[in-house]
Protein backbone atom coordinates (compact mmCIF):
# COMPACT_ATOMS: atom_id res chain seq x y z
CA UNK A 1 0.00 0.00 0.00
CA UNK A 2 1.42 3.39 -0.99
CA UNK A 3 2.57 5.20 2.21
CA UNK A 4 -0.07 8.30 3.08
CA UNK A 5 0.46 11.14 4.86
CA UNK A 6 -2.01 12.68 7.29
CA UNK A 7 -1.85 16.18 8.55
CA UNK A 8 -4.30 16.72 11.35
CA UNK A 9 -5.73 19.23 13.73
CA UNK A 10 -3.83 17.83 17.22
CA UNK A 11 -7.36 18.34 19.04
CA UNK A 12 -7.86 14.98 17.33
CA UNK A 13 -4.89 13.53 17.63
CA UNK A 14 -5.98 10.26 19.90
CA UNK A 15 -8.78 9.81 17.74
CA UNK A 16 -6.61 9.46 14.50
CA UNK A 17 -4.41 7.64 16.22
CA UNK A 18 -7.06 4.73 17.55
CA UNK A 19 -9.17 4.77 14.30
CA UNK A 20 -5.67 3.75 12.45
CA UNK A 21 -4.63 1.11 14.73
CA UNK A 22 -8.58 -0.33 15.01
CA UNK A 23 -7.73 -0.21 11.24
CA UNK A 24 -4.28 -1.32 10.94
CA UNK A 25 -3.20 1.25 8.53
CA UNK A 26 0.50 0.85 9.33
CA UNK A 27 1.04 2.83 6.06
CA UNK A 28 -0.26 6.31 7.27
CA UNK A 29 2.09 8.81 9.07
CA UNK A 30 0.71 11.47 11.36
CA UNK A 31 1.63 14.75 11.66
CA UNK A 32 -0.44 16.68 14.16
CA UNK A 33 -0.61 20.95 14.16
CA UNK A 34 -0.91 22.68 17.26
CA UNK A 35 -4.62 22.19 18.82
CA UNK A 36 -4.60 25.88 20.31
CA UNK A 37 -4.54 27.22 16.14
CA UNK A 38 -8.46 26.75 16.35
CA UNK A 39 -8.18 29.93 19.17
CA UNK A 40 -6.86 32.08 15.66
CA UNK A 41 -8.53 29.96 13.15
CA UNK A 42 -6.85 32.62 10.18
CA UNK A 43 -3.30 31.03 11.39
CA UNK A 44 -4.43 27.34 9.99
CA UNK A 45 -4.74 27.89 6.27
CA UNK A 46 -0.75 28.89 6.12
CA UNK A 47 -0.18 26.27 8.94
CA UNK A 48 -1.26 23.39 6.84
CA UNK A 49 0.18 25.10 3.42
CA UNK A 50 3.34 24.52 5.96
CA UNK A 51 2.94 20.90 6.50
CA UNK A 52 1.90 19.81 3.22
CA UNK A 53 5.56 21.35 1.88
CA UNK A 54 7.19 19.62 4.41
CA UNK A 55 5.32 16.67 3.88
CA UNK A 56 6.44 16.94 0.16
CA UNK A 57 9.61 18.14 0.93
CA UNK A 58 10.00 14.76 2.47
CA UNK A 59 8.87 12.58 -0.52
CA UNK A 60 5.26 11.73 0.27
CA UNK A 61 3.09 11.45 -2.44
CA UNK A 62 -0.28 11.60 -1.05
CA UNK A 63 -1.44 13.62 2.03
CA UNK A 64 -4.59 13.80 3.81
CA UNK A 65 -5.94 16.78 5.67
CA UNK A 66 -7.81 15.87 9.07
CA UNK A 67 -9.28 19.30 9.57
CA UNK A 68 -12.91 20.38 8.46
CA UNK A 69 -13.47 23.85 7.73
CA UNK A 70 -13.05 24.95 11.69
CA UNK A 71 -13.59 28.89 11.20
CA UNK A 72 -11.21 29.29 8.07
CA UNK A 73 -14.47 30.87 5.60
CA UNK A 74 -13.50 28.36 2.93
CA UNK A 75 -9.77 28.96 3.31
CA UNK A 76 -8.77 24.80 3.60
CA UNK A 77 -10.87 24.04 0.95
CA UNK A 78 -8.91 26.52 -1.49
CA UNK A 79 -5.58 25.29 -0.05
CA UNK A 80 -6.77 21.82 -0.74
CA UNK A 81 -7.69 22.75 -4.05
CA UNK A 82 -4.49 24.44 -5.09
CA UNK A 83 -2.58 21.80 -3.27
CA UNK A 84 -4.19 18.57 -4.76
CA UNK A 85 -4.97 17.55 -1.74
CA UNK A 86 -8.79 16.59 0.01
CA UNK A 87 -9.68 16.75 4.00
CA UNK A 88 -12.43 15.56 5.58
CA UNK A 89 -15.78 16.67 4.75
CA UNK A 90 -17.70 19.53 7.55
CA UNK A 91 -17.24 22.39 8.72
CA UNK A 92 -16.18 21.42 12.21
CA UNK A 93 -14.98 18.15 14.22
CA UNK A 94 -18.61 18.54 16.14
CA UNK A 95 -20.05 17.78 12.86
CA UNK A 96 -18.27 14.81 11.41
CA UNK A 97 -17.90 13.31 14.74
CA UNK A 98 -21.79 13.12 15.27
CA UNK A 99 -21.84 12.78 11.53
CA UNK A 100 -21.78 15.30 8.96
CA UNK A 101 -26.05 14.54 7.78
CA UNK A 102 -27.09 14.01 11.44
CA UNK A 103 -25.46 17.25 12.39
CA UNK A 104 -27.22 18.84 9.15
CA UNK A 105 -30.27 17.73 10.08
CA UNK A 106 -29.99 18.98 13.82
CA UNK A 107 -28.78 22.69 12.42
CA UNK A 108 -31.73 24.62 14.27
CA UNK A 109 -30.88 23.49 17.63
CA UNK A 110 -26.75 24.52 17.20
CA UNK A 111 -27.38 28.50 18.07
CA UNK A 112 -28.01 27.61 21.53
CA UNK A 113 -25.58 24.48 21.80
CA UNK A 114 -21.86 25.07 22.95
CA UNK A 115 -20.02 21.46 21.63
CA UNK A 116 -17.41 19.43 23.62
CA UNK A 117 -15.66 16.91 22.21
CA UNK A 118 -13.20 14.45 24.31
CA UNK A 119 -10.54 16.80 23.62
CA UNK A 120 -12.66 19.77 24.83
CA UNK A 121 -13.91 17.68 28.27
CA UNK A 122 -10.05 17.53 28.88
CA UNK A 123 -8.70 20.84 27.92
CA UNK A 124 -11.46 23.06 28.42
CA UNK A 125 -9.58 25.61 31.28
CA UNK A 126 -6.69 25.92 28.75
CA UNK A 127 -8.61 26.54 25.75
CA UNK A 128 -11.89 28.15 26.56
CA UNK A 129 -11.72 29.23 30.71
CA UNK A 130 -7.44 30.78 30.03
CA UNK A 131 -7.79 32.24 26.85
CA UNK A 132 -11.04 33.44 28.16
CA UNK A 133 -9.83 34.53 31.47
CA UNK A 134 -13.07 33.09 32.77
CA UNK A 135 -11.27 31.71 35.35
CA UNK A 136 -9.98 35.34 36.59
CA UNK A 137 -12.89 36.97 35.68
CA UNK A 138 -16.01 34.64 35.81
CA UNK A 139 -18.58 37.53 35.76
CA UNK A 140 -18.18 37.57 31.80
CA UNK A 141 -19.12 33.75 31.63
CA UNK A 142 -23.11 35.69 31.54
CA UNK A 143 -21.40 38.09 28.38
CA UNK A 144 -19.67 35.17 26.23
CA UNK A 145 -21.91 32.28 27.17
CA UNK A 146 -25.31 34.19 27.96
CA UNK A 147 -27.14 32.85 24.12
CA UNK A 148 -26.32 29.01 24.55
CA UNK A 149 -28.66 26.76 26.67
CA UNK A 150 -26.98 23.82 27.16
CA UNK A 151 -23.60 22.05 26.62
CA UNK A 152 -23.89 19.12 24.52
CA UNK A 153 -21.42 16.39 24.68
CA UNK A 154 -20.25 14.42 21.72
CA UNK A 155 -18.41 11.65 23.32
CA UNK A 156 -15.93 9.55 21.42
CA UNK A 157 -15.16 7.54 24.13
CA UNK A 158 -17.42 6.14 27.08
CA UNK A 159 -15.05 7.42 29.96
CA UNK A 160 -17.00 8.13 33.52
CA UNK A 161 -14.15 10.35 34.04
CA UNK A 162 -14.95 12.77 31.03
CA UNK A 163 -18.67 12.83 31.49
CA UNK A 164 -18.04 14.19 35.08
CA UNK A 165 -15.90 16.50 33.26
CA UNK A 166 -18.74 17.60 31.23
CA UNK A 167 -21.49 18.19 33.68
CA UNK A 168 -18.91 20.53 35.43
CA UNK A 169 -18.25 22.51 32.65
CA UNK A 170 -22.00 23.25 31.97
CA UNK A 171 -22.60 23.45 35.64
CA UNK A 172 -19.27 26.10 35.49
CA UNK A 173 -21.62 27.62 32.34
CA UNK A 174 -24.70 27.68 34.03
CA UNK A 175 -25.73 25.38 31.30
CA UNK A 176 -28.13 22.24 30.56
CA UNK A 177 -26.21 19.27 30.04
CA UNK A 178 -26.73 15.97 27.48
CA UNK A 179 -24.08 13.37 26.80
CA UNK A 180 -23.99 11.58 23.21
CA UNK A 181 -21.83 8.72 22.77
CA UNK A 182 -21.17 9.44 19.34
CA UNK A 183 -18.02 7.54 18.84
CA UNK A 184 -15.50 8.06 15.72
CA UNK A 185 -18.73 9.49 13.46
CA UNK A 186 -17.51 10.37 10.01
CA UNK A 187 -13.72 10.48 11.18
CA UNK A 188 -13.47 7.04 10.58
CA UNK A 189 -14.61 6.32 7.05
CA UNK A 190 -12.99 9.37 5.79
CA UNK A 191 -9.60 7.84 7.31
CA UNK A 192 -10.35 4.69 5.69
CA UNK A 193 -10.83 5.66 2.50
CA UNK A 194 -7.97 8.28 2.55
CA UNK A 195 -5.97 5.39 3.52
CA UNK A 196 -6.98 3.20 0.40
CA UNK A 197 -6.98 5.82 -2.10
CA UNK A 198 -10.17 5.84 -2.71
Amino acid sequence: MEPLTVIACGAIAREIGAVLAANRLQHVTLTCLPAILHNAPQKIVPAVEAAIAAAREQGCQRIFVAYADCGTGGGLDALCLREGVTRIPGPHCYAFFRGNAQFAEEAEEHLTTFWLTDFLARQFDAFVAKPFKLDRHPEVVGMLFGHYERVVYLAQTDDAALDRRGRAIAARLGLAYERRLVGYGDLTPALVAAAAGA
